[in-house]
């Protein structure tokens, strides 16, 4: 089932030393580095003026950092939706994501004690139709993962990092769901 039909902007946490060293994190819940502090401090600036209602994240320290910073610039309600949270990479956390990522986007590898790329899109599923159900547009702070489970559910590639703390605004168009940044 594809996403509600309604505009919403969407910004991946600021980098941490796990993405730093391309680690995998997964359920760790690791805070910003001061690299990923300083993205979030560039995107509030950029968000700001763009008419969102609220932000809905994810309830990871580093999703959580990365709104309250965001949030100096903005002064919008928070809330924290479960089920944005990163993807379980069970016993993968704290690895290199290569070579075992690519075939777990594509269902054909689970790690032990991880939920499964289907797993994690019907999780984002329903968690964005009731984070969608908010007079919008919402800002969405979430987790790469989580984003890689939205792009499939708009029907567009799966493929390709999402960028630390860089705004994208996500909006269902005739010709499908078109992502720019501000």
């Amino acid at each position: 089932m594809p996403l509600p039909a309604t505009p919403f902007w969407f910004l991946r946490h600021g980098e941490t030393d796990y993405n730093a060293a391309g680690l995998s994190q997964g359920a760790l819940d690791i805070s910003l580095n001061a690299t990923g502090r300083a993205q979030a401090e560039v995107a509030g600036p950029l968000l700001a003026g763009q008419g969102i209602t609220a932000i809905i994240s994810s309830p990871m320290i580093r999703t959580r950092e990365t709104t309250e910073i965001i949030n100096e610039f903005l002064r919008l309600p928070v809330s924290f939706e479960a089920d944005l949270r990163e993807v379980i990479f069970g016993g993968m956390e704290g690895k290199p994501l290569q070579p075992w990522f690519p075939e777990w986007m594509e269902g054909r590898f689970t790690p032990e004690g991880a939920e499964t790329f289907a797993q994690l899109t019907v999780r984002a599923r329903g968690a964005m139709g009731r984070v969608l159900a908010h007079p919008g547009p919402v800002l969405v702070v979430a987790h790469g993962g989580i984003f890689r489970a939205l792009r499939d559910l708009m029907g567009l590639t799966k493929e390709g990092l999402t960028p630390n703390a860089v705004p994208l605004f996500c909006e269902p168009t005739d010709d499908g769901w078109k992502i720019r940044t501000p």
